[in-house]
This record gives C-alpha cells, structure tokens and sequence, in this order.
C-alpha cells in the first residue's frame, strides 16, 4: 500500500507526521462541533413538538444524524496524536464546518417540504449559516412554525460563528482554541484580544450576542410584531441574514415603528462586536467614539439614506419626501449591512438606488461584526493607501505613512488587505462569468455574485427582493452556494486549502 505523504508539523520524537496524524486532531474537534450543531436542533424539535406541527420526526433524524456523526469522528480520533491546533489546523477545521454542517442541516427542510432538491436545501442551510439570506425557498408563511425557526436560528448561529462557541468549550477538551478564533473572526484586527483567555473572549462576545438579540425580540414585540415573529426577526437582525418567516419580509408588517427597530438593530449589529463588549466592560459610548468603523458606518449609512431619499423623491418614485426617506433609510441599512430584508422590489426604482445599495453592501459593515462584505476598515486602508501613493508621486523621497485615526497600519496588513482584494475581485470576476456562461442575463449574474460574495442575500433581475433563487439552476446554484462560502470565510480560509504549500512540508 502506498504510503501516507509525510507533511509538516514533528509529532513526538521528532519524526514528521502523516497526512493521518496531521488531520486526526480536526477530525476530533469537527466530531464536537457536530455534536454541539446536533444539540442545537433541539430547540425547533421542541417548538415543532409543543405546535404538534408534524415536523418532529425530521428533527429527530436530524439530531441522531449528527450526533452519532459527530460521536464516530470523535471517539475515533480521541486520544491520538493529541497537540496544541496549528494555524493551519484552524483553516482546515473552519472550512470543514462550513461545509459539512449544512448537509446535518437540509434534513428537516427535504422532509418537510415537498419536491425541495438537495442543491435547493444546501443552498438554503449555507445562505442561513453563512448568514446570508438569500433563499431559495417560496411559500414561507405557510411552512410549519418550527422550519422557519430552524431557518432564523441558522443564521442566529452563523452570524457570531460556531465556531466562536466552540471555542469557549474546547479548553476542557485539551484542545487550545486560540487559532480557530483567528481562523472564524472576520476582518484584518481578528488578532485583538479583549481578553487574556481567549476562552474568555469569546463567552464575552457570546454574552453581547445574546443581549442585543434579547433586547432586540423585546422592541420588536413592544412595535407591534407577534411573539415568535419578534423572535425569529430578532435572530435574522442581529446575525444580519434577512431570512423572514414572510413571502414578503418586512413588507408584511407595513409598519414604520417596526422598521424603524429593523434599522436601529442592523446598524447595531453591523458595528464591530468587541466595541459593543468594550463599552459594557466599562468604556461607555468613548468605545464607539475610539473606533475607527463605527463613525465611518454611521456617516455613510446617513449620505446614502439622504441620497437614495433624495433621488427617489426627484424621481417621482414616491410623491411625498417622508415616504421616499423612510424606504430609504430601511434599504440602505438593509442591503448596506448585509442583512437582505425589504419592504419594497426596490429593484424597481431608478437604477442608480439599486446599483448603490449593492455598492454598500461591500464595505459598510465592520469587521468584527456580523455582516459580510469587504469590510469599512479594509475600505478606509485601501483609500489610505491610494492617497499616500498620490502624495509619492509628486514627492517621490517622502517618507509617508497609511494612518488610520492617527494610527499607523503597518505594511503587512496593507499587503495583507491588497491581497484581499486581488482575490475579491478576481472571485467576482470568476463566478459572474461562470453565471454569464450558464446563461444567466448580465444584471443577474453580477447582482447573483456580488450577494452572495458579500452574504447579502437577494440581488437583482431573477434573484431580486420579490423573487427567490429557485429560478436557477443546479449549477448556477451551486456557483452561488460556493461564493457564499467564501465570502463567509473571507476568502483566504478557503483558497489556502488549495495551495500546494498547504499540505507539503
């Protein structure tokens, strides 16, 4: 038999592990987080059980599925070959979840809904735990309570990361979480520390989660929304995914007050998470003043509310300016921060509204928190350094340094977010035209792409706000479903996975 190709990494005594050995520790923590997922359906088989809503018996082959999956990967690799997880181990282990647990996922909706195929249901599980929204799924109001609650609470999930959970667990395993943290958080300053344990940081961010998401079902209740509406909303706005139990979204309430909340917890949310953990700790609204995306994502939500108001006014999209701003303030919150809900086809309205919203939706959410997108504070380096190589070019022996708030952004983390960018847009270029090729119409394969990249959910032309990504098809499907992925994992999490440096010594 042939051997195992000897990779990095020297296991006890010196000698270099096997692609066994170096995997075998991944597997083990892959097996908990299964587990942990498998827990987690719990919670809609119970609501499925006290509604007698007939879905129970999914739920439950749900949670055996991953249960005894999660048990079989962990008991066979407990034990063995036990180390400290490398900074390669965290990629592999995050891609790993990302793509196995939407599988454990679909279970429930291939039983419960009729002629629903397996693209269709991943894409569906990977929209929710990728906290995207787009869905592919029509006749939302009719579906049992407990789906669109397993639904909401995949993106509740998936907006923080599991793997954030897991994290905070993993110390009584023996197993350091400190890399898997880096490896999940999103954004270049995933390496800030809020506290010494990582462990600590976060149970901490986990705390802030639950708090905003509570407070958030409460106000939604107190406008006027029903009590497992207010809670599945809840879930959506603060994980940014816009997955609504309504055809419709927001347009089924038809309620400013409601709106209104949508708006106030989006931005919230769209704001880095330690800043929000900072404050509590004892900072106050000084946390948010000191950042250096807080201000930035509140000044361009409100130029581009005034914007987009202001122009669907002059275009006699809405007779009266109140009305124009109040659509406006909710889409550009909305789309801009990844969260995909609508109360309007804003398709519909003068190309330039749609085409700057889906502008939005690559930068204005912060890193750190749970929307999608490139990222303001990669957005605010790049334009840094696009002015300092400006100023080069008339001073050329200069000596000239990217400061952001006063702070100066090292050269690595400036290549580092170049880098990005170059497989950003070379992943945009890639996937529209893999659409194109399939058929698609241009406005719908850029608009496809650009959702899904930046885990936004609904686009434009078939996959819009009053439409769905059923029209597509398997393979079209499947291209989104993967440039969610890696949107979701910012890119680097996954490509790496595909580099021959990776797996040799």
């Amino acid at each position: 038999m042939r051997r195992l190709k000897r990779i990095v990494l020297p296991a006890a005594g010196g000698r270099p592990l096997t692609l066994y050995e170096r995997v075998a520790p991944v597997l083990s923590v892959l097996g908990v987080v299964l587990m942990i997922f498998g827990g987690s359906i719990a919670i809609p088989w119970a609501v499925s059980r006290a509604t007698n809503d007939g879905a129970q018996g999914s739920y439950v082959e749900a949670i055996v599925a991953s249960l005894v999956a999660g048990l079989v990967l962990y008991l066979g690799t407990r034990g063995r070959h036990r180390r400290e997880i490398q900074p390669r181990d965290g990629f592999l282990l995050v891609a790993l979840v990302w793509t196995v647990l939407p599988a454990f996922a679909t279970i429930p909706l291939l039983a419960q809904i009729p002629g629903l195929s397996f693209t269709d249901a991943y894409f569906e599980c990977v929209s929710g735990l990728t906290a995207s929204g787009g869905t592919a799924l029509t006749g939302l109001d009719a579906l049992p309570l407990s789906i669109n609650l397993w639904r909401s609470l995949m993106i509740w999930m998936g907006g923080m990361g599991i793997i954030v959970l897991a994290v905070a667990i993993l110390p009584l395993l023996g197993v350091g979480g400190s890399q898997l943290f880096r490896a999940e958080m999103a954004g270049p300053m995933k390496d800030t520390r809020l506290t010494p344990r990582i462990e600590e940081t976060a149970k901490g961010l986990w705390f802030v989660y639950f708090i905003l998401t509570a407070a958030c079902a409460a106000c939604y209740a107190a406008a006027g929304m029903g009590t497992a509406d207010a809670v599945m909303h809840a879930f959506t706005t603060v994980g940014l995914g816009g997955f609504s139990s309504h055809d419709a979204s927001f347009a089924h309430f038809d309620s400013p007050l409601v709106e209104a909340v949508a708006v106030i917890f989006m931005l919230m949310s769209a704001i880095n998470f330690t800043v929000h953990f900072l404050a509590i700790r004892g900072q106050g609204p000084m946390a948010y003043a000191r950042d250096p995306e807080a201000k930035r994502v509140a000044f361009w939500a409100g130029a581009a509310t005034f914007m987009v108001g202001m122009h669907l006014w002059g275009q006699g999209t809405y007779d009266d300016l109140a009305t124009a701003m109040r659509h406006a303030v909710f889409h550009v919150v909305s789309v801009g921060t990844t969260t995909g809900y609508s109360a309007a086809d804003y398709a519909q309205w003068p190309v330039f509204a749609p085409a700057l919203l889906l502008f939005l939706s690559c930068f204005l959410a912060s890193a750190g928190s749970t929307g999608g997108g490139i990222k303001m504070i990669r957005a605010v380096v790049l334009f840094r350094q696009a002015l300092r190589e400006l100023t080069r070019i008339v001073h050329p022996n200069a000596v000239v340094q990217v400061k952001v708030d006063g702070r100066v952004i090292e050269n690595s983390l400036i290549f580092a977010v170049l880098a990005y960018m170059l497989m950003y847009g070379g992943t945009v270029i890639v996937a529209m035209m893999m659409l194109m090729a399939s058929g698609l119409d241009i406005v719908t394969a850029v608009s496809a792409v650009l959702a899904s990249i930046n885990n936004m959910g609904p686009g434009l032309g078939l996959v819009g706000p009053a439409s769905t990504y059923a029209p597509l098809t398997d393979f079209q499907t499947w291209v989104c479903t993967a440039t969610m992925l890696l949107g979701r994992l910012e890119l680097f999490a996954i490509v790496v996975l595909f580099t021959p440096a990776f797996w040799r010594k």
